[in-house]
């Protein structure tokens, strides 16, 4: 080396921006690639059968081995923590991992997404370990239109009576997370709305997306959050808000007669790629940094082939430098070119 070179230690260099100068801010964590739903546009039923092979534990990452990546992931400038599945809450002690997570110095936010049929029985825990919010999967209120998208399992009862337990509990915001297809739920939106309106629980409504290779997307399926919106400002007006951060996914509406908001989160109509700072980690500990990507990094071999924290610091670095997903911006032209890779599917790495 010569003698005038000086090496700059990776923690004391710029924080990694990607091609697009998009910065890492938000870390998804998938612990589980099991789910005790079979919804259609995420985990069909005639695919994800009782004889699919799911990941044995000794396949997926260790509790110690998820808060060692996301302490290094924190070092890079990740401030948001979100665990998903498949369903989270099958995960065994989750937990303790939620406590692990939430002690790392330089988190902001720690939160979950689940279907909630689980949240009756362990809302408190997870409350107590140090999870402050959830987001709760509940495309529709109508037990038939319920059934049909959750693949016959699960009940809206269940669903309800958890989220209830999570508000007793102290978890806050509850978010609802709704995908909507045309045809299948829309009609039941407003019955949605309704429920929760002045509850301080937010509704956030999903354009339908073609996530993974096996739900049969068609772009005639997808409900505009802008017809949706406006179906919704018919009955009870609404007025725009400002986002709450830059990145923020999901556009806020508030109603007019103070009773609450709304979110509309729409990646075909109005995709939002340019601000999109967010990596994905699946559960045997691949990396993506798109929901729709077509490949992933393995990080697992490395942790336990004994690679230290910067070398584990060096491929994560260099996999952001490299980045340039845009998919949801490029959509249409991929799909009309017929050009698409096949795209990691969404149980696998969370929504």
């Amino acid at each position: 080396m010569p003698a005038h070179e000086v090496v700059v230690p990776l923690t004391a260099r710029p924080l990694p921006r990607d091609t697009l100068a998009r910065p890492l801010r938000d870390l998804r964590i998938s612990v589980m690639d099991r789910c005790n739903f079979r919804c259609p546009y995420c985990m069909p039923r005639e695919t994800f059968h009782e004889k699919y092979r799911f990941l044995g534990s000794q396949e997926r990452l260790s509790f110690e081995e998820i808060v060692r990546l996301a302490r290094l992931f924190v070092r890079l400038g990740v401030r948001k923590l979100r665990l998903t599945g498949g369903e989270p809450l099958l995960r065994a002690n989750l937990a303790d991992l939620i406590g692990d997570l939430t002690a790392i110095p330089g988190v902001d936010d720690v939160a979950l997404t689940t279907n909630g049929v689980l949240l009756a029985k362990y809302a408190s825990e997870l409350k107590a370990a140090g999870l402050k919010r959830i987001t709760v999967s509940l495309d529709s209120l109508d037990p038939q239109v319920f059934a049909r998208m959750s693949g016959g399992f699960g009940g809206v009862d269940e669903v309800l009576a958890g989220i209830e337990h999570a508000r007793r509990a102290g978890l806050a915001p509850i978010k609802i997370n709704a995908v909507v297809q045309r045809g299948v739920n829309d009609h039941t939106v407003l019955e949605l709305v309704e429920h929760f309106r002045g509850t301080g629980i937010i509704v956030r409504f999903i354009e339908y997306m073609d996530v993974g290779n096996r739900n049969h997307w068609t772009s005639e399926m997808v409900v505009p959050s802008k017809e949706l919106a406006a179906r919704i400002d018919a009955r009870w007006p609404l007025t725009s808000l400002e986002p709450g951060y830059r990145g923020e996914v999901a556009n806020r509406y508030a109603f007019a007669d103070g009773r609450g908001e709304l979110g509309f989160i729409s990646s075909v109509s109005q995709p939002f790629c340019g601000d999109c700072s967010r990596v994905r980690l699946s559960s045997d500990g691949v990396v993506y940094t798109c929901l729709f990507a077509a490949h992933g990094t393995s990080l697992r071999d490395a942790l336990r082939g004994g690679a230290s924290d910067e070398e584990l610091l060096e491929v994560i670095v260099g996999l952001w430098h490299r980045r340039t997903d845009r998919y949801s911006e490029l959509r249409a032209g991929l799909r009309a070119a017929q050009r698409e890779e096949r795209k990691v599917e969404m149980f696998y790495i969370g929504g």
